[in-house]
C-alpha cells in the first residue's frame, strides 16, 4: 500500500474516536447516525479528490468494507433469531388469534396499495422527463452489463405466481433460519405464527404447561432484545464506513450519462414519501413526528441498501420510537422487506416499462395498458421475495409479462447502487408506514407494546 493511501486509512479510523465521544454523550442514537453519515460523505468525497494526490482508492476500499460490510453480517445475524422470537412472542401475548388475520390482512393492504401508487408515480415521471429507452445503447461496455443481465435473468426464468407462493411455506425450518433460500423470512414467519399458535392451543388445554411457555418466550425474547441493542450501538460506525465507500466508488460518469433517469427516479421517489406523508396526516398522525422518529432507520436502509438487514432497527423503532404491537411491527418489518416494496418492486418496474414502450409506439396512456401494467406490478411484488436481488428482478419479472424486452435493465446496471440506496429507504419507510397505519386502525385490538428494559 502507497504511503498517500495508508495515511488516509489511518485518517479514517481516527475519524472513529470523535464519532464516538459524540455517540458516549448523547443518550439517543439519532445525532450520532447523523455524525457517521455525515463523515462518511466528507471522506468519500475527499477520496474522489484524493486520487489526484497519488491515492489509491481501491487499496482502501476493502478496509472500509470490512467495517461496513462487518456491520451488515451482524445486522443479517440478527434477522432471523429477532422475527421467530419477537412474532412467536407477539402471538403467545395474542388474546384471539383472529387478530393476526387483521393484522396480516391490513398490512398486506397497505403495502400492496401503496405499490400500485407507485407504479402510476413512475409511469407519470418517465412521461414527465420524456424518459425513453431509445438511443441509450452504450457501445463497449454493453457487453458486460448483458452478461450480468443474462446471470439475473437466470435466477427468474420459470417462475409462476403459484411456485412464489408455495416458496414461502417452510419445509425444512432450520435451513430457512440459515437465511438459504429468498423467501425464508417469510417462512420464519409462518413457521413463528403456527408455532404461536399452538402455543395458544396448548394455553387453553394445559393452562400450567401454557404458562411456562410463555414465561420461556418472554426470558428468549428480553435475551434477544439486549443482543440488538448491543449490535444497534454500532450502527453509526457501520454508516459511516458504508457511506464512504458508496460515495468513493461512485461512477459519477455513468450518473451524467443517464443524469435524467437518475433525477426522475429520486423525484418519484420523493412523491412517494409524501404519499406516505398523506396517509398517515389523513389518519391522523403527524408526518413531522413520524419521520422525527424514524429517520435514523431511513439513513441506515439508505446507507446499506438492505431492507433485510434493516429489519431489527425497523421493528426497534417501530415499538420504541412509534409505540406500534410488536405483533405489528415484526410483520410489518418482515413482509416489507419481501413483499411490496415500493420503491424496487413499484416505481422501478413502472418506469422501464415506459421508457421501452414508447419507442415502440405503445399507448402508454390506454386505460386498459396502464391497468394491466400496475396490476402486473403489484402482483410481481409477491416475487420479488422469490428471487432476491432488489429492483433489477423486479424488471425482469414485469418487463417480459408486458411483452417487453428486458434489455434496458442492463443499461441501467452502472447507476443502480445510486438510486437504489434512496430506493431502499422508501421500501422500508412502507413498511413502518403500513405498521403504525395498522396500529391506528387495529390499536384497540393489538394493543401497544410493553416495553422490554435492557
Amino acid at each position: 500500500m502507497q504511503l498517500s493511501s495508508l495515511l488516509f486509512l489511518l485518517i479514517f479510523f481516527i475519524l472513529f474516536w470523535p464519532l464516538y465521544r459524540w455517540h458516549r454523550s448523547r443518550a439517543s442514537l439519532a445525532p450520532a447516525v447523523f455524525a457517521g453519515l455525515t463523515l462518511g460523505v466528507l471522506f468519500g468525497g475527499l477520496l474522489q479528490v484524493a486520487r489526484g494526490w497519488g491515492v489509491v482508492p481501491a487499496e482502501l476500499l476493502p478496509w472500509i468494507s470490512m467495517v461496513g460490510d462487518s456491520y451488515v453480517n451482524l445486522l443479517h445475524l440478527l434477522v432471523m433469531p429477532l422475527v421467530l422470537i419477537s412474532i412467536l412472542a407477539a402471538v403467545v401475548k395474542v388474546s384471539h388469534t383472529q387478530a393476526l388475520g387483521k393484522i396480516s390482512v391490513s398490512v398486506l393492504a397497505v403495502l400492496l396499495g401503496t405499490t400500485a401508487i407507485a407504479a402510476l408515480i413512475g409511469v407519470a415521471m418517465a412521461l414527465l422527463f420524456d424518459l425513453s429507452a431509445a438511443g441509450l445503447v452504450e457501445g463497449a461496455r454493453e457487453a458486460a452489463r448483458v452478461e450480468v443481465l443474462n446471470e439475473r435473468i437466470g435466477r427468474v426464468t420459470g417462475l409462476s405466481l403459484p411456485e412464489i407462493l408455495t416458496s414461502f411455506v417452510p419445509k425444512n425450518i432450520f435451513f430457512d433460519l440459515s437465511g438459504a433460500r429468498d423467501t425464508s423470512v417469510i417462512a420464519v414467519v409462518i413457521f413463528a405464527v403456527l408455532l404461536g399458535v399452538a402455543a395458544l392451543a396448548v394455553r387453553r388445554e394445559f393452562p400450567q404447561e401454557g404458562a411456562e411457555i410463555e414465561s420461556f418466550v418472554h426470558v428468549a425474547q428480553v435475551w434477544v432484545m439486549k443482543l440488538v441493542r448491543l449490535i444497534m450501538a454500532f450502527t453509526p460506525y457501520g454508516v459511516m464506513a458504508l457511506v464512504a465507500g458508496l460515495i468513493a466508488k461512485s461512477s459519477w460518469a455513468d450518473i451524467l450519462n443517464l443524469f435524467n433517469f437518475v433525477v426522475a427516479s429520486f423525484a418519484a421517489i420523493a412523491l412517494m414519501f409524501l404519499v406516505h406523508g398523506l396517509l398517515l396526516l389523513v389518519n391522523g398522525i403527524s408526518p413531522l413526528r413520524y419521520f422525527s422518529k424514524v429517520w435514523p432507520v431511513l439513513v441506515f436502509a439508505f446507507s446499506s441498501r438492505s431492507s433485510a438487514a434493516t429489519i431489527p432497527l425497523n421493528v426497534e423503532t417501530q415499538v420504541e420510537a412509534l409505540r406500534n404491537s410488536p405483533a405489528i411491527a415484526n410483520f410489518s418489518a418482515s413482509f416489507g422487506a419481501t413483499i411490496g416494496q415500493n420503491g424496487c418492486a413499484g416505481i422501478y418496474p413502472a418506469m422501464l416499462a415506459v421508457m421501452v414502450a414508447l419507442p415502440m409506439g405503445v399507448d402508454v396512456l390506454d386505460p386498459v395498458w396502464l391497468a394491466t401494467l400496475v396490476a402486473v406490478v403489484v402482483i410481481s411484488s409477491f416475487g420479488i421475495a422469490g428471487v432476491g436481488g432488489g429492483a433489477t428482478f423486479a424488471a425482469l419479472v414485469v418487463l417480459p409479462a408486458m411483452g417487453l424486452p428486458v434489455t434496458i435493465a442492463a443499461l441501467l446496471i452502472s447507476v443502480e447502487p445510486l438510486i437504489d440506496m434512496a430506493r431502499t429507504a422508501l421500501n422500508v419507510n412502507g413498511a413502518m408506514t403500513a405498521g403504525t397505519l395498522t396500529q391506528r386502525w387495529l390499536g384497540r385490538e393489538v394493543p401497544g407494546p410493553e416495553i422490554i428494559e435492557g
